[in-house]
């Protein structure tokens, strides 16, 4: 017979798990550092809060291990801790969409109207990129693409695309990519597209799941 402390102990850890999850923001986070390292100032800027509240939500969530920091210089850089925190990421959202029954108006309410924007699965996008008949952009911003992007890419984030849609050919579809599937970059890129006389695609989710899926990825100093 188990020592009921014991067990006891072990479920309060799981519970302390999914209690560093159990904030917006911290999940906010989560989101943002599945796309690759970033320093406190970064993620404070990316989730709209101070950098001491960022602080906060980054030491609980330090203090389940799911984050890891290190020093860069006078910065702090933190990442997620392994594969299978974005797999509980992941869990998560799936979860919620599967019995939230609030959540499909909530995402609508903030990525608005996505019919009609054609999203092109993973498989699809990479026979078309082998093809050669497809521009492939990623429009988060620079530091994630630089983290770590889908091989061919080119990095034009959203608030850039405006001024270099000279750079885009109208000769081939484009197919453009951000952060998963509640990432809004991507779906506003396409609109945008559209308007201009692209013909403008979105990938189905992100490129998270583009790199757990094993398909090719590049960084800065290589492809992997």
């Amino acid at each position: 017979m188990g020592d009921r402390a014991a067990k006891k102990s072990l479920f309060d850890t799981f519970g302390a798990v999914a209690k560093a999850m159990a904030s917006g923001r911290r999940a906010e986070i989560v989101d943002v550092l599945a796309q690759g390292p970033r320093s406190v100032e970064e993620i404070a800027d990316e989730i709209d809060q101070s950098v001491a509240n960022t602080s906060h939500h980054l030491r609980l969530l330090a203090g389940t291990g799911l984050v890891r920091s290190t020093k860069d210089g006078t910065r702090v850089i933190y990442r997620v801790a392994g594969p299978a925190v974005l797999a509980l990421w992941r869990s998560l959202r799936e979860v919620a969409a599967e019995h939230v029954g609030e959540l499909e108006k909530l995402a609508r309410d903030y990525l608005g109207d996505r019919d009609g924007l054609e999203p092109v699965p993973r498989a699809e996008l990479k026979r078309r990129m082998n093809a050669g008949d497809v521009v492939v952009i990623d429009v988060r911003p620079s530091a994630e693409f630089v983290a770590g992007h889908v091989t061919g890419a080119r990095s034009i984030p959203l608030n850039e695309l405006t001024k270099r849609l000279k750079e885009i050919p109208k000769s081939k579809q484009i197919v453009a990519y951000c952060r998963g599937p509640y990432c809004v970059f991507a779906d506003d890129a396409v609109r945008l597209l559209r308007r201009k006389g692209y013909r403008a695609k979105r990938l189905q989710d992100g490129f998270p799941e583009w790199k757990d899926a094993g398909l090719p990825v590049a960084m800065q100093g290589g492809e992997r």
